[in-house]
């Protein structure tokens, strides 16, 4: 008599590793629509890494014990770094589909097309305020070493310190001169595509 076959389980195809998932996941929401040129593609990433200097500069202030600032100070520190990076990225939407389309992960609008006029309104105001406010305004106070409301700048503004603290502020803030530039560049871009797509 022979004994009853062992039961082995049927090798299973090992599934995709999780950070593969999450990378194919992201470039598939990420990747420019058809009619993108490259250039247009290099200035929708150039937003968020402009912003991303200035972002990063705020950061140490919150754990420097010496600053002398408190807790609710050093948590809108953060807020205003995570938040202009998260607006600046919204410039990549220019040239994705989620730019175009509703996500499926929004209810009731899912898959529906995005109006056009919804993208370049709110696109074209934040474009005109973000050039008044860093291209224009703080290159005039930076010039005329005063505050945006006319006031001197205080000694230890990172300008007026001098040495290596203010040439690294100008080097992390100077990008943002181009945020606005830069994302009007896109939102005409983007305005002329669609309206080519629905002529």
């Amino acid at each position: 008599m022979h004994p009853p076959p062992l039961h082995t389980e049927q090798p299973t195809k090992p599934s995709a590793p999780a950070a593969a998932r999450l990378r194919a996941a992201w470039r598939s929401a990420h990747e420019p629509v058809a009619g993108v040129s490259r250039r247009t593609q290099l200035i929708a990433y150039a937003v968020p890494l402009a912003v991303l200097p200035s972002s990063i500069w705020r950061l140490p202030i919150v754990f420097d014990g010496e600053a002398g600032i408190g807790i609710g100070e050093k948590v809108y520190v953060v807020l205003l770094s995570v938040l202009s990076e998260v607006l600046a990225f919204t410039a990549v939407g220019l040239i994705a589909r989620w730019g175009e389309v509703f996500p499926r992960w929004v209810p009731i609008l899912r898959g529906r097309h995005i109006p056009t006029r919804a993208v370049v309104i709110p696109s074209a105001i934040g474009a005109a305020l973000l050039t008044f406010l860093w291209t224009v305004l703080t290159s005039i106070t930076q010039v005329m070493g005063t505050t945006i409301t006319g006031d001197q700048l205080p000694d230890n503004f990172p300008t007026e310190t001098g040495g290596w603290q203010a040439t690294w502020f100008h080097i992390c803030y100077t990008p943002l001169l181009l945020w606005g530039p830069l994302l009007a560049a896109l939102t005409i871009t983007y305005a002329k595509r669609r309206r080519g797509e629905a002529a």
